[in-house]
């Protein structure tokens, strides 16, 4: 089956902190200091589901980290941000060119015309290549889905099953509204980029905005509140099972490693609840550390990757030791953490096929 939803576990829920406010179905709110709160929208494993989004009032302005994907979600932060303040939101910091973390913007600049929308140098390239083509691309999705209840299989021909088909309409029935909501709201890039880290004083507020490294995108953009001990780290860290489609593996090790050592005792992942520790960060850098260095054995006692397949050396790159330590008891989540690490072995395969 193509696309399968897992429920996160309730006890990985309870690695989030705070007490949530009050929030439409789908959203929780969290308080994680005075004057900040993370936005944890709807299911995480909904591919068309908005990420977390980071609120931190200053005396002066407010500055929102990602603004989801669907405009929707975008309209009901901004309501909710104005239950908390009268003071304008000034700044939006985008973590990475994926859309459901940066779509909401036009919703932004049109609620607040003066707010500069922030980006690295090179999320910002990305994101003027593949944003404008955002509703293009969901509806080319909703065609595929639609092609496989016509003929009950998947692309690659596995059959559906009844349940399968199921998940496949009510996947659709999602799509179809959030496409025309889409169209509405053409898309918004960022209006200011930056290479190096630098600082925004929002009024009694210091907001540090850094470039640790690539890891999940060439451009991964981390927020960090120093005085209240607050990273906000977008899909470098996803929780429980980290997305991994693309991205740079090698150097997602080190970035890692560089957001660890930050002064922080709460981490805003880019989906799923607040972390009240670096564990899981720190188990992230491992797993990919382990995938790295197997292949690169494997590599060192045959020949470079680019004379040989994915399928030449996946068996030789053994992450099994994880799956517990990511899924538990679990089942749902360790037939999700398999999925991952495939596409894992071929992301870091494709990274070493490129030296």
């Amino acid at each position: 089956m193509g696309f399968t939803y897992y429920p996160v576990a309730p006890a990985l829920l309870a690695l989030a902190i705070g007490t949530p406010a009050s929030a439409p179905p789908g959203r929780k709110v969290i308080k994680l200091a005075e004057g900040v709160y993370e936005i944890e929208h709807q299911d995480p494993h909904d591919p068309d589901a908005s990420g977390n989004t980071t609120v931190v009032i200053g005396d002066r302005q407010v500055l929102v980290v990602d603004t989801g994907f669907l405009p929707s979600d975008a309209s009901l932060d901004i309501a909710q941000i104005r239950e908390w303040t009268d003071r304008p939101v000034s700044f939006v910091v985008n973590t990475h060119f994926h859309n459901d973390h940066n779509f909401g913007n036009r919703v932004y600049l049109d609620a607040f015309p003066g707010v500069t929308i922030v980006a690295h140098a090179e999320t910002k390239k990305e994101m003027d290549r593949f944003g404008p083509g955002s509703a293009t691309r969901m509806e080319r999705g909703a065609g595929s889905l639609r092609r496989m209840l016509e003929t009950g299989k998947t692309k690659d021909g596995q059959v559906l099953s009844d349940s399968d088909k199921a998940q496949v309409r009510d996947a659709l029935a999602r799509r179809l509204p959030a496409i025309e909501a889409m169209k509405k709201s053409p898309f918004q890039s960022a209006t200011l980029v930056f290479e190096r880290d630098f600082g925004i004083d929002l009024g009694n507020r210091e907001v540090q905005i850094k470039f640790l490294g690539r890891g999940n995108t060439a451009g991964d953009a981390v927020v960090y509140l120093p005085k209240e001990r607050i990273v906000v780290a977008g899909d470098l860290v996803v929780f429980p099972i980290p997305y991994l489609y693309d991205g740079y593996p090698s150097e997602w090790v080190g970035t890692l490693q560089n957001l660890a050592q930050l002064d922080a005792d709460a981490i805003v992942p880019g989906h799923g609840p607040v972390l009240r520790d670096k564990a899981y960060v720190l188990l992230l850098r491992d797993l990919f550390r382990s995938a790295v260095d197997q292949l690169n054995v494997r590599l060192g006692q045959t020949s470079p990757a680019m004379f040989q397949t994915v399928d030449d050396v996946k068996s030789a790159i053994d992450l099994s030791l994880f799956r517990p330590r990511f899924a538990g008891s679990d089942q749902d989540l360790a037939a999700e953490f398999d999925a991952m690490v495939k596409n894992l072995i071929n992301v870091v395969f494709r990274e070493a096929s490129l030296r």
